[in-house]
């Protein structure tokens, strides 16, 4: 039911109460928002409960009471600083309802009614801003000088806050030359993302470390509004707040006033205040629209949060003409977006696991429409963050969603919750395949060891199995490997190899010659290289270049399955994290089982006893190879280097011992000569290859 539809149905009796419960429910939140700096509801549920009130007062004017909501700014002075009445007042403005585009062409439509305007009149212009969420504020100078700077409070009187003003390098302190006697500046602090993500990862550290009194906060207007009404500039100091210029307050001694809005922004700017770049002039309600929509598609990727846009008449004479009704003026409107955070509740806490094996807390939600759609999932992250904000099934939560961020809990009204559900924890095994979830030391998120075994990570461990740097399969990509996993014809890696022409031909888009080319692929790469197979495995924290230098130092893959942590270490380059992953791994029964079966369906690969027990005649060394060889292709040259040890880099520098050329070289020839590097050909290294190399050491 619609405020409105509300309004309309209660009885005069039912109708009292409720807005004097309205009236209740908004002075407090309105307490914890502009005096407190800590909301406990979105400001979607806050705008409700206000429209609700303002459609009684509507329908029953008896109601209608001088301390309501509707009838003032919220916001009251903290005792604790000095009160400022503003000369002028600093007065809120209309919120347009609608948050569509249509709601533009609406509050064009009321001004000219307002106005008298007949359709074949020309269009009134108007200055699109963007609507802030920061915290509105007024700077007193006098004689050029900042003198005062005020909060809004109740629009009548704010907050003394010059101290902690001063310490925001964007607001100037001494203006130039030719600015009127006295000059109030009216615009909003705030806090860049970027900034406030730094911050709250700061306390988030002080937290940790036991530190007192300390907290998150909830979003960065929450942080940017905290700062500046504290006692102690010195916290002021150290976050980092911003500042736009966008309206006046008392001008005293201007010699040459502007006649519109736009030009009024244009002077502050020049007197060196910031002034929001996405700011225009705009005619008539096309261009409104055309502004709504390109700042809604600009939203998201903003370094600052907005909520809306705000449209004034642009012609400071035909806005005196307007004037204002109650508490707004009628020359201006804020044209909110979808609120990007709603109330609603936590009705189970499932675990997902994601391609690659992540573990995610995913809170399911009573429906509740956020961000322009309908969201039923948030991501808790992982446990840890889970924990941090305690949130429990059936509680009441604030869910965010931005653009095509994925959606979240941002907090959890304590105050809502029935009895003591339990604390949510991580599963000890993953929900899909039943293997062993594990945190690595230092990280936060849980992962299934279950790798080539677990259903929710297949499609993405056969696609990074047939990748180009891995086994190599051309014609496995991405839609094909779908519709085998999906068609329940791949469970697992080595049914590759089992595939037949009848079950590949009868997919869709795949004619029998397609299906022939993969089949022909797949039986190509029966033979591949240990390194080549030990990356396709999708061992965690396992790349390329671990993956050969597992080669390289054990020379076949049993010895590397069976390795201990303390063998893994002694492998170049393997630290304990790696070693632990690999060791991990293996230890999966299942995970040994694909690989007894890649071998079964004929998969294979060269092995040796590996640089443990075989002379490495090109160890630390560094070559580069560039052109094209006479009998070896590139790959196959930087195998058997790497098998004797050497390494084979990218580029040319100091350090390079050798750079093999073939014809057509290029810059890396250049570049050899240039720095005296030796040069030498095919020819050439496959003699050094040739050299007898000293035995290893032994142990």
């Amino acid at each position: 039911m619609t405020a409105d539809m509300f309004a309309e149905s209660t009885p005069p009796a039912s109708a009292a109460e409720r807005a004097a419960e309205l009236r209740a429910l908004l002075h407090h939140h309105a307490h914890l928002y502009y005096t407190l700096d800590a909301p406990k509801i979105p400001d979607a549920e806050y705008d409700r409960l206000f429209q609700e009130l303002q459609a009684i007062e509507a329908r029953h004017p008896e109601l209608l009471t001088p301390d309501s909501p509707t009838q003032r700014v919220g916001g009251a002075v903290l005792k604790e600083l000095a009160p400022v009445r503003h000369a002028v007042p600093m007065l809120s403005i209309r919120t347009e309802t609608d948050t569509e585009a249509s709601g533009a062409a609406a509050f064009d439509a009321r001004v000219r009614r307002e106005l008298g305007l007949a359709e074949s009149d020309p269009p009134v212009e108007y200055l699109a801003e963007l609507k802030f969420d920061g915290l509105a504020m007024s700077l007193r100078y006098e004689r050029g000088v900042l003198v005062r700077a005020a909060t809004r409070g109740d629009g009548e009187t704010g907050e003394d806050v010059t101290h902690n003003v001063r310490t925001i390098k964007q607001i100037p302190l001494k203006l130039p030359d030719g600015v009127p006697e006295v000059l109030e500046v009216r615009g909003e602090v705030y806090m860049r993302r970027d900034q406030f993500e730094a911050l709250n990862e700061r306390q988030r550290e002080k937290i940790a470390q036991g530190a007192k009194g300390e907290k998150t906060f909830v979003n960065p207007r929450n942080a940017a509004a905290g700062a500046v009404r504290q006692l102690d500039s010195r916290i002021a100091r150290e976050r980092p707040l911003s500042f736009f210029a966008y309206s006046w307050g008392e001008v005293l001694g201007d010699r040459h006033p502007p006649a519109s809005q736009y030009d009024w922004l244009m002077r502050l700017k020049a007197w060196g205040f910031p002034v929001a770049e996405q700011t225009a002039v705009c005619r008539g309600a096309d261009e409104l629209v055309a502004f709504h929509r390109r700042i809604g598609e600009q939203r998201d990727a903003l370094p600052y949060d907005i909520d809306g846009v705000v449209y004034k008449v642009n012609s400071l004479e035909t806005q005196k003409r307007l004037g204002f009704v109650t508490r707004e003026p009628r020359w201006a409107v804020a044209h909110k977006y979808p609120a990007q955070e709603q109330l609603t509740t936590v009705q189970a806490i499932d675990v997902q696991v994601g391609r690659t094996g992540k573990l995610t807390p995913v809170a399911k939600l009573a429906p509740v429409f956020v961000g322009g759609v309908t969201v039923t999932n948030a991501t808790l992250h992982n446990e840890m963050e889970a924990r941090r904000k305690d949130v429990r099934v059936g509680d009441t939560v604030i869910v965010r969603r931005a653009g095509d961020v994925i959606p979240e809990v941002v907090s959890v009204l304590l105050d809502k919750r029935e009895g003591d559900p339990p604390v949510f924890t991580m599963p000890s095994h993953c929900p899909v395949c039943g293997s062993l979830a594990v945190r690595e030391e230092g990280e936060a998120d849980h992962r299934c060891t279950g790798g080539l075994f677990c259903a929710a990570q297949r499609k993405q461990a056969i696609l990074h199995y047939a990748q180009r740097r891995a086994v190599d399969i051309e014609g496995l990509g991405d839609k094909l490997v779908e519709q085998l996993v999906d068609s329940g014809l791949i469970k697992t890696l080595p049914d590759l190899y089992k595939l037949g022409l009848a079950a590949l031909a009868g997919l869709e888009r795949m004619a029998e010659k397609s299906a022939q080319n993969v089949l022909d692929a797949l039986n190509k790469r029966r033979e591949t290289t240990l390194p080549r197979l030990l990356f396709g495995l999708g061992i965690r924290h396992v790349g390329e270049a671990t993956a050969k230098d597992l080669a390289r130092h054990f020379g076949g893959l049993d010895r590397i399955m069976d390795a201990s942590v303390d063998e893994l270490l002694q492998v170049n380059d393997v630290g304990p994290v790696v070693a632990q992953s690999i060791r991990t791994f293996f230890e999966q029964p299942h995970n040994r089982e694909v690989v007894e079966q890649l071998r079964a369906a004929g998969v294979h690969w060269p092995e040796n006893e590996g640089e443990r027990n075989t002379p490495q005649p090109l160890l630390g060394k560094t070559f580069v190879l560039t052109g094209s060889f006479p009998t070896l292709k590139r790959e196959d040259a930087k195998a058997m280097l790497e098998a004797a040890g050497a390494k084979v880099a990218g580029s040319v520098s100091k350090k390079t011992d050798y750079v093999v050329a073939g014809e057509e070289a290029g810059s890396k020839l250049d570049k050899a000569r240039e720095l005296g590097v030796a040069v030498i050909d095919e020819a050439a290294m496959l003699a050094l290859l040739a050299t007898p190399a000293q035995d290893p050491p032994t142990a």
